[in-house]
């Protein structure tokens, strides 16, 4: 078994500092906090369920969902690839600008996953239809950009550099092999339908969120 861990940009550093992106961790792992003190009950009621939500009934799930997080692994590994490419993209916009996009590529995403499954009662929940957006706008902006990231195969374990086109491109590719298995599944899983529209919204919207002043050559 192996893996691919993002780890940072290695070809630039922000020019400011990401206090959007560090925000948005931090309150990630303050709603985990409230969720292992909740338990089943919290997490039904702020996490989206695509029958309400298409019923026309709390609608804010569409939002809240997004802060959500099954497990441990599923919080950590979301807010490792936020970190990744997040604060270069906080950079290029401004902080405003990023949050907005941040929360609208998130809320499509979501919106996405419950469409699939109009029907479903199983909860949608979890960040990585935003961070989806966040790697769509990075592939956009900085596609030569070479990310440090932790490659292990087995017990083998090493830093490499990977450019940014293929890590997220490989990435994107793998959604899409996996998004017909699951597309009309209703025994949940990884979102994979979120993943593709919130790496589309990321890819086609950058450009209308950045700051001209901002982006790096």
């Amino acid at each position: 078994m192996g893996g691919l861990i993002p780890l940072t940009d290695a070809s630039r550093r922000p020019t400011h500092i990401p206090v959007v992106t560090g925000g948005i961790i931090l309150a990630n792992f303050a709603v985990f906090g409230l969720e292992l003190n909740g338990g089943d009950a919290f997490v039904l009621k702020w996490a989206a369920i695509p029958a309400q939500v298409t019923s026309g009934h709390h609608l804010i799930t569409v939002l809240t969902a997004m802060f959500l997080h099954g497990s441990w692994s599923h919080i950590l590994g979301n807010m490792v690839f936020l970190w990744a490419f997040g604060p270069e993209i906080e950079d290029c916009m401004n902080p405003l600008r990023y949050l907005i996009f941040y929360l609208l590529g998130g809320s499509l995403a979501m919106l996405a996953q419950v469409a699939i499954s109009p029907h479903s009662t199983i909860p949608s929940l979890g960040a990585s239809g935003a961070i989806a957006a966040v790697m769509g706008a990075f592939l956009v902006t900085y596609p030569r950009d070479e990310i440090r990231s932790l490659l292990f195969i087995f017990i083998f374990v090493r830093v490499t550099f990977i450019p940014a086109a293929l890590l997220i491109g490989f990435w994107f590719l793998t959604q899409l092999i996996n998004l017909g298995s699951v597309a009309t599944s209703e025994t949940g899983g990884v979102a994979y339908v979120a993943h593709v529209a919130g790496i589309i919204f990321g890819a086609l919207t950058v450009r209308f969120f950045q700051d001209p002043q901002r982006v790096a050559a």
